[in-house]
């Protein structure tokens, strides 16, 4: 049996009839389908989630409800660390992680350029400065061996071992932490990643933004590190009806002080500020929303699977013109995005552009990457600085993924896709 269960006779009839169809020109004006169904998510949990939301007007508690502290314990029990912090999106998470470890002003950090541009964003709003390291091509994930060069050139600060930001600085930056990303929901090679982090005396933060409930070597995604983040932004594995995001630690001392800090550096009560922080609190609707799509989340990571396991099986083969993402071994995935490797850039606009004439929508994450986007030009970087993120930026797209995705959809789509 394949991935959900579904036997391997099943998939040899489908994948078959693909075969077949791709003899055909492929469908015009067919009806467009959804890149993430939130809507067949809702109809099915609506009444759970009208609850949810119906005792918060009853208690009228829209600031720090008491679902706050609900969520918080729920989802670090899931995890398997002690604390948890919810916070108002993933992009405060990572900050408050920041500040909370004291990376600031003087500090470097180093992270991927292949991400989403919160990652490095936050770095620079802590008033430190990112230090990009390039993928793995396999897992779009940090490269652990390219990282072992990065740590010595940032601590040595010196650019001839390997592309550093350039700048007039007084002295050089100090290199402090290291924030991997999950990307997609696979998590980074934590193993190798704390081990330098250690031997160089760096702290771990996980961008697990994408990444919760995926796994490495059984171990929960956001207890991967000494601090992780994660976010609820609504597109997300575990998503809210707005913007929403956790911290999770098993350091109760940055727990209490990132709880100070979303709350504009609170002490003993909301007229003692002890540190200059963030009105960066998670809505009590939104973690009331939380806790009835969290009933269901377990049996939607199975979902997510098996619909993975569909379109590799459609298109992992030559003839399909596209490389399947690659899932470590001792990994689990939380498939936040099926995101396959077109030959090239030209190869890529084609097979979009035969998907959308027969309704399936794509997207692109990301087509450009960090350290040429105009937001970083300040560090200097330049093109063929990281040619790997590079590379996967010019052939890289994603197709609709969600646990409500039907077979004949995905039959749909790798029938377009084998017919170019």
């Amino acid at each position: 049996m394949l991935p959900g269960g579904i036997f391997v006779f099943g998939y040899a009839a489908r994948l078959f009839r693909l075969l077949l169809l791709t003899h055909q020109a492929p469908e015009r004006n067919e009806v467009c389908m959804r890149f993430i169904d939130l809507g067949a998510q809702q109809k099915r949990i609506r009444k759970a989630i009208e609850n949810r939301i119906h005792a918060v007007l009853d208690h009228g508690q829209y600031i720090m409800g008491p679902e706050i502290a609900m969520l918080e314990k729920k989802l670090a029990e899931y995890v398997g660390v002690e604390h948890g912090v919810g916070c108002s999106s993933g992009t405060d998470a990572l900050l408050l992680a920041l500040m909370a470890c004291d990376v600031g002003s003087g500090d470097a950090v180093i992270t991927s350029p292949f991400t989403f541009t919160a990652t490095a964003e936050a770095i620079m709003l802590a008033g430190a400065i990112p230090v990009f390291t390039d993928i793995d091509p396999l897992t779009f994930n940090m490269d652990p061996a390219a990282l072992e060069g990065v740590i010595r050139a940032a601590t040595e600060w010196d650019a001839s071992l390997h592309p550093l930001p350039a700048g007039d600085f007084a002295k050089p930056p100090r290199l402090k932490a290291v924030m991997p990303v999950d990307l997609f929901g696979i998590p980074a090679d934590y193993d190798r990643i704390n081990a330098l982090a250690a031997d160089g005396g760096l702290i771990v933060i996980e961008d697990a933004a994408q990444s919760f409930g995926g796994e490495h070597k059984a171990r929960k995604a956001c207890a991967l590190a000494e601090v992780a983040c994660t976010s609820f932004f609504p597109a997300k594995p575990l998503g809210a009806y707005g913007d929403g995001g956790m911290i999770f630690t098993g350091d109760g001392r940055l727990a209490a002080r990132m709880r100070s800090l979303l709350v504009h550096g609170q002490g003993r009560d909301k007229y003692e500020n002890l540190e200059i922080g963030l009105n960066g609190r998670l809505d009590t609707l939104q973690a009331a929303v939380l806790l009835a799509k969290f009933e269901i989340f377990p049996e939607e990571l199975i979902m997510r699977e098996r619909v993975a396991g569909q379109y590799s099986f459609f298109l992992d083969h030559d003839s399909s013109g596209v490389r399947v993402p690659r899932v470590p071994a001792d990994c689990c995935s939380a498939w936040a995005q099926y995101s396959v490797l077109a030959r090239d850039a030209s190869h890529r606009a084609l097979l979009r552009e035969n998907l959308g004439k027969a309704g399936v929508p794509t997207a692109i994450y990301y087509p450009r990457p960090l350290h040429l986007q105009p937001a970083f030009s300040s560090l200097g970087y330049r093109e063929g600085d990281f040619p790997v993120s590079e590379a996967c930026a010019r052939r890289i797209f994603s197709l609709p993924m969600h646990p409500y995705l039907e077979p004949e959809d995905q039959e749909r789509i790798a029938r377009v896709i084998l017919s170019a």
